[in-house]
């Protein structure tokens, strides 16, 4: 793909596991084993798998933070972002060297309760990004955080308020605002809405397709749930145990599934059934 944004080839993730007195490794858990992809320009591709299917650690892998929390972690493959037409190995960097690259690749996280600091206002929260990878002056900043918060739908007087004061779907508009301060090229949500309520979980769905097609993002959409990622994604892979075991369009997953755990992660949707439903009142009234 010539407008390819991100290039993953042969990406494999390893996390030793130590024992012993002498803590030596006695065995591993290969996390993410030869996955490769290509990511079109604007587009979002939703990963998804259940738990312990390696696609948050694949997000954390291309952020290229796992040995930041994780340092015996054995990482190899390329991990490549289109840079003004010259693709950089991210894996190849060094920590230094990252910092360049770190404003074009963000993280919306899972729980928008633990990913905000309570000790901080929000308007600094938004801000931290930008007093690391800007020289933007101090009233720029506050006029940045502010157009930001706009456009997440809150109001730029909410910007002095703390975290605790606001409900589970606004602060992850909080995080998204925050996600957004250094313009990035991709965005990685991982399980951005699983710890809202299934109402929230669709305005922060429908929030964050108007803002990918206002700033042209490409977004990397982390859910367990096919549900979810079925209305956001163009392109969607299937994970398990560390394997890409499909990738196909949005509309071939859902219509003609290839693989037997897709099939079991599709099975696993809930779906309305009036006529079931009516059988099983009367069952229930007869007893």
């Amino acid at each position: 793909m010539s407008d390819s944004i991100l290039k993953i080839k042969n990406l494999n993730v390893e996390f030793p596991l130590f024992g012993g007195i002498l803590q030596k490794e006695v065995s591993s858990v290969h996390a993410v084993k030869d996955f490769s992809i290509n990511v079109s320009k604007g587009s979002t591709i939703g990963i998804v798998g259940e738990s312990g299917s390696g696609k948050s650690t694949l997000g954390k892998a291309i952020l290229n933070v796992l040995k930041l929390t994780a340092p015996d972690v054995r990482i190899s493959g390329e991990i490549n972002i289109n840079n003004n037409g010259e693709y950089i190995d991210l894996l190849s960097l060094s920590k230094s060297e990252m910092i360049l690259y770190r404003p074009q690749i963000q993280m919306i996280f899972q729980d928008p309760f633990s990913s905000l600091n309570p000790r901080m206002i929000v308007k600094d929260i938004i801000k931290e990004p930008l007093d690391i990878h800007t020289k933007l002056n101090e009233k720029e900043k506050i006029e940045k955080v502010e157009w930001l918060l706009e456009k997440v739908g809150l109001s730029k007087e909410q910007a002095f308020r703390y975290p605790h004061e606001f409900s589970g779907g606004q602060r992850q508009r909080i995080g998204i605002a925050r996600s957004l301060a250094t313009e990035p090229k991709i965005i990685i949500a991982d399980e951005p809405v699983s710890a809202l309520d299934v109402s929230i979980q669709a305005q922060v769905i429908n929030l964050m397709m108007d803002l990918q097609e206002e700033f042209n993002l490409t977004i990397l959409f982390i859910a367990h749930d096919l549900s979810v990622v079925k209305h956001i994604s163009s392109e969607i892979g299937v994970m398990y145990l560390g394997n890409l075991v499909e990738f196909g369009s949005s509309k071939e997953i859902f219509t003609n599934p290839k693989h037997d755990y897709t099939k079991k992660l599709l099975s696993a949707i809930p779906y309305p059934n009036p006529i079931g439903r009516d059988k099983r009142k009367a069952k229930r009234l007869n007893k």
